[in-house]
Parts: structure tokens; C-alpha cells; sequence
């Protein structure tokens, strides 16, 4: 029989005693906080190409402004046929054409700018002296051509009514550039607006 007193009994009687295996709550917490809050290498990635993509967007909107203004200022600055069928003889038409001259200036110099910036990586201006300027700059020039456009339609509707001829058609065919413009610039304001609503002003 065996003495319980023997120290060699009671190692083998006794339980053998299970050891846990490390825990892993910390690692999966660390991942999840890289991961979950939007500072991981993803999430950076995902703003590079965000902050691209509105980069070339905007210049796309311009380069279409910059190309319906120039052609508005074009038609409307040889829409010139002789008696009551020219152009400066109207004040709203002259208005089309002084607002088309001002938006292809604007969208040209802007167009330039970014250009420039993606050419060469660098900026003219801090961030945000150039986000406010992008962001009051489109809306204003959008609400000139919007206000040009609108302001010569009543007057080429009723000479239409009368007489539809080439003078007619080409101050139609102006006031339409001018639309498209607004359009471009409208939506080139948006795009302003959300990277000025992004910026940080710490």
C-alpha cells in the first residue's frame, strides 16, 4: 500500500494543472482600432484617390466652362449681320458677351492654376486661401452667367415670334453656351464647397 505521506504519492495523485493559452483580446482590439476608426493604411489610400479624383474632376468642369464661355463669346461676338440684326444694338446681348468674355478669363486662369498644381505638385496659395477663392469665385461667376442667359431669352423669344433668322439663331445658339457654362461652373461650385467643408483649420 501506499503512504500518503510519500511526496512521490502526491505528484501522482494530484491533477495535472492547465495552462490558458496566451490571450489575443489585445492584438484583435489593436486591429480593430487600426481598422474600425479610419487611420489605417486602407482608409489613406482611399482619401489619396478621393482628393485625386476631385483634383481632375474640377479641372474637367472647368475645362468645359472655359469651352462654353469662349464659344458663347465667340457666336455672339460675330453675330454682326448689318441693320437691327447686330448684337451691340441690344443691351442684353451686350451683357452675354462682357459675362462671356469675364467667365473665359476665370476658367481660363483657373484651369491654368490646376494645371500648373498637378504638373508640379505645388500650390500658389495656402489651402484654404484657395479653397475660399475656388469656392466664392465659381458661385459668383455661375450666378453672372446665369443672370446673362436669362436676362436675353425673353428678348430673343420675341423676336422669334416675328422673324427667326441667323441672327436669331446665333443669339439663341449663345445664350444655350451660356447655360452650359452655368451648368459647369454650378457644379465646379459644388465640388468647391466640399473641399472647403474638408478643410482643417487646425
Amino acid at each position: 500500500m501506499s503512504n500518503p505521506d510519500d511526496p512521490k504519492s502526491k505528484e501522482i495523485t494530484e491533477p495535472p494543472k492547465v495552462v490558458a493559452p496566451p490571450s489575443t483580446t489585445a492584438a484583435v482590439d489593436v486591429e480593430s482600432q487600426t481598422s474600425g476608426t479610419g487611420f489605417g493604411v486602407s482608409a489613406i489610400m482611399r482619401r489619396w484617390r478621393r482628393e485625386d479624383f476631385l483634383k481632375r474632376g474640377s479641372l474637367a468642369l472647368r475645362g468645359f466652362g472655359l469651352l462654353f464661355s469662349l464659344l458663347a463669346f465667340i457666336i455672339m461676338a460675330s453675330n454682326q449681320h448689318g441693320d437691327w440684326k447686330d448684337f451691340d444694338k441690344y443691351e442684353e446681348y451686350r451683357y452675354v458677351l462682357a459675362i462671356a468674355i469675364l467667365s473665359t478669363l476665370y476658367t481660363g486662369l483657373q484651369a491654368l492654376r490646376q494645371v500648373h498644381e498637378l504638373w508640379t505638385g505645388g500650390q500658389m496659395l495656402s489651402r484654404m486661401n484657395l479653397a475660399l477663392l475656388d469656392f466664392f469665385g465659381d458661385q459668383i461667376m455661375a450666378y453672372f452667367l446665369v443672370s446673362a442667359a436669362s436676362s436675353a431669352v425673353p428678348l430673343t423669344n420675341r423676336m422669334r415670334e416675328n422673324v427667326d433668322n441667323i441672327f436669331t439663331d446665333s443669339s439663341a445658339a449663345a445664350i444655350s453656351m451660356e447655360f452650359l457654362a452655368f451648368l459647369s461652373q454650378a457644379l465646379s461650385a459644388l465640388i468647391s464647397g466640399y473641399k472647403l467643408s474638408n478643410q482643417s483649420y487646425i
